[in-house]
């Protein structure tokens, strides 16, 4: 079960990734370079495995809801400034 979920959060993020692959194949509206597909590689697996780590260590269901919902709020949070600088940091380039 543990390694069946682990290749679902691996699957997951490469599905993921594929789409703006995809996309970037029809639209010149979606331009990624190799640095963006590691960068956001690298934050899917990492809150995919946090997420997992959260599901084994933690047994209260709503601690793990909780847990792995503010993992997604800190996702998004970080994917919306790195893509345009909700918050106007040096980190996304501003």
């Amino acid at each position: 079960m543990k390694n069946k979920r682990l290749t679902m959060i691996l699957a997951s993020v490469a599905i993921i990734l594929l789409i703006p692959l995809i996309a970037m194949q029809f639209t010149n509206e979606v331009n990624w370079n190799v640095f963006d597909f590691v960068i956001m590689g690298v934050l899917l697996v990492t809150t995919g495995l946090l997420c997992e780590l959260v599901l084994r260590k933690v047994k209260s269901t709503k601690n793990r809801i909780i847990l792995c919902g503010v993992l997604l709020v800190a996702l998004f949070l970080i994917w919306a400034e790195l893509a345009v600088g909700i918050f106007g940091s040096p980190f996304a380039g501003s």
